[in-house]
């Protein structure tokens, strides 16, 4: 078995933490090129699933019969920060099918970015759907069950025609993967999640580059990075740093996906111990390999004061 990466971060000169990184690297066609640690690890995709659940959207003709957006697109794709342009963009969205934030079932939550948590305090309004990270996500369920002509309640269920019809059969042709035997968990967000190998995950994010209904995602991915993450988050910052090379979404527990998109090779990677900053470090690094960005490592950390007091960084021996 191939060694995992290892993602230090330190303190002074004293190594304080260590994450190890399981990674599969695919080629265009979905085959192996490279891995460490375990390729084949079972794994929850989480969000980093979201660009392959969104497919059904363009593969129905759902974007083209009602004239979906780039802007909608991108967000169908997201785990937005809630800030207002993300609040937005869904609103107008909701507004369009005819129906209020009351309709989305992901549950409410303060958005993720601080700023924009603190407007909604010191404005005295309280966080609801669209403030949710996935509020764009179910935005396109609620597309789907329009399409599908189907009772809008229920969406997330496993057995609802937007998932047994559209979502599913959509996940289980993009990663090549039979979920027929399996029992579903159920997301951050209420929808089902499956557990799918990592090489089996990278191999769907090199098939949404090589098909159709996933390149028009992607590129509005790209075309929308902002709306794809936010302020300060890494799926965002990733994207502006390949200047339009890479696509890449995060999950939560540690797990990052992305594709370079000019010549279709992709990775899906899990931490061990679900910590996203090891996450985000390995795909940086991974990025850096397939020439989508140049590597700034290592990640200063710094402490209440501003004083740099440690790093996070790839493990010297590990790459």
């Amino acid at each position: 078995m191939d060694e995992p990466l290892v993602v230090e971060v330190t303190r002074g000169s004293t190594v304080e933490s260590i994450h190890l990184v399981d990674i599969a690297l695919v080629d265009s066609t979905g085959k192996l090129v490279d891995s460490w640690g375990e390729a084949n690890r079972p794994t929850l995709p989480r969000s980093s699933l979201k660009p392959i659940q969104a497919t059904p959207l363009i593969t129905e003709g759902i974007a083209d019969s009602v004239g979906l957006n780039t802007e909608q697109l991108a967000v169908a794709c997201s785990s937005h920060n809630g800030e207002p342009r993300h609040v937005q963009v869904v609103d107008r969205w909701l507004d369009m099918m005819g129906f209020s934030h009351a309709v989305l079932e992901c549950g409410a939550h303060a958005p993720s970015n601080p700023q924009a948590a603190r407007d909604l305090v010191l404005a005295g309004i309280e966080p609801d759907s669209r403030h949710n990270n996935c509020s764009g996500k179910h935005a396109g369920f609620v597309a789907m069950s329009q399409h599908c002509d189907a009772d809008v309640s229920g969406y997330i269920s496993p057995s609802h025609p937007v998932m047994k019809r559209l979502v599913t059969p959509a996940v289980e042709d993009f990663c090549r993967i039979d979920l027929s035997d399996q029992t579903p968990g159920v997301d951050g967000c209420g929808v089902p999640v499956w557990s799918i190998p990592l090489n089996h995950l990278a191999g769907g994010w090199s098939q949404l580059r090589a098909r159709g209904s996933g390149k028009r995602l992607l590129q509005a991915m790209t075309d929308e990075p902002f709306l794809v993450a936010g302020t300060d988050r890494a799926c965002t910052r990733l994207m502006d740093a390949s200047s339009g090379d890479a696509a890449v979404k995060t999950g939560a527990e540690g797990v990052f996906c992305g594709v370079d998109l000019r010549n279709g090779f992709a990775f899906a990677l899990k931490t061990r111990d679900g910590q996203a900053r090891a996450a985000e470090m390995a795909a940086e690094w991974i990025l850096d390999r397939l020439g989508c960005i140049e590597f700034a490592s290592p990640k200063i950390l710094r402490n209440w004061a501003g004083t740099a007091v440690g790093e996070v960084r790839i493990s010297s021996n590990k790459t």
